[in-house]
């Protein structure tokens, strides 16, 4: 069982500034949870964080599981303490997840051999 649960009703993808944002989010306001992935359009480190920019880190993804329920994201142990200890985060994602066919696979293609199907 995931540390951290976020309920997608949105996947993203947008690039801005030289950079591709990647995200899944369970709402429009402030206060609603989200994960977000970010990585230099040239490749490199990719950017992970939770509901919180304070709550992110560079290299923090140690593995990301995509099985018919949505993502299981495993937080790299040299990371943990950004995430508050979580250990992982699970993105629930539905059939009613606006845009999230396109947000996976450009989660696969910046992932590469870090996305694993469960």
């Amino acid at each position: 069982m995931a540390d951290i649960v976020v309920k997608a009703a949105y996947g993203s993808v947008v690039e801005d500034e030289g950079m591709l944002f990647v995200g899944f989010a369970a709402g429009e306001e402030e206060d609603e949870g989200y994960v977000l992935f970010r990585q230099s359009l040239g490749g490199g480190p990719v950017w992970f964080e939770v509901s919180d920019e304070a709550f992110g880190a560079e290299d923090a993804v140690e593995r990301v599981v995509g099985g018919p329920k949505g993502l299981e994201i495993a937080i790299a142990p040299g990371k943990l303490a950004a995430f508050g200890f979580a250990g992982s985060v699970a993105v629930r994602i539905g059939p009613q997840c606006e845009d999230a066919t396109a947000a996976l696979e450009s989660l696969r293609a910046m992932l590469g051999p870090l996305f694993v199907d469960g």
